[in-house]
């Protein structure tokens, strides 16, 4: 299991206990350790600082506790975002019709980027009409996917947060 595989494991009960989803764990930076946790509220609410800071507090003890890194490194919470990356098969249901760059490991009908617009899933395969031809590529095969930003995405967000004000 490599080392985000299993921060991932570690934090994620933690996170579903304080109302909140797991969306990646990633560790980047040049001579600097990060440790990027990216997580949305449970109930699809916007994310504040707040919910940050929280999830930042309740996961830094749980890491000091549990010491699954051993090098120093500088933890970062942060929400998704509205161009999100697509990390679950749920993702591709919930975001269908609303454009996303899909790459995948090994070639789906000789080629391996597709930029479109989602449609949903069959099964263990994500569906992205790429223009006007429909590809089912494997999940297991996805090497990454995010949402595009576009002007419908943003609306729909604007839409999102309006409905939670209201």
């Amino acid at each position: 299991m490599d080392q985000a595989a299993l921060v991932a494991k570690l934090v994620e009960p933690a996170l579903n206990a304080l109302g909140y989803d797991l969306v990646r764990v990633h560790f980047g930076g040049g001579g600097d350790l990060r440790l990027q946790i990216m997580a949305e509220r449970a109930d699809r609410a916007e994310m504040t600082v707040e919910d940050c800071a929280s999830i930042s507090r309740n996961i830094s003890t749980l890491l000091d506790a549990e010491d699954p890194i051993p090098e120093a490194y500088t933890l970062e919470v942060s929400s998704p975002g509205i161009d999100r990356p697509l990390v679950r098969l749920e993702d591709y249901d919930r975001f269908a019709g609303f454009d996303a760059r899909v790459e995948s490991r090994t070639p789906v009908v000789d080629r391996k980027k597709f930029s479109g617009v989602l449609k949903g899933t069959d099964g263990d395969d994500i569906l992205i009409d790429v223009d006007g031809e429909i590809y089912e590529v494997p999940f297991v095969e996805i090497h990454r996917a995010k949402l595009i930003l576009t002007d419908e995405l943003i609306a729909a967000s604007q839409n999102a947060h309006k409905r939670q004000n209201a």
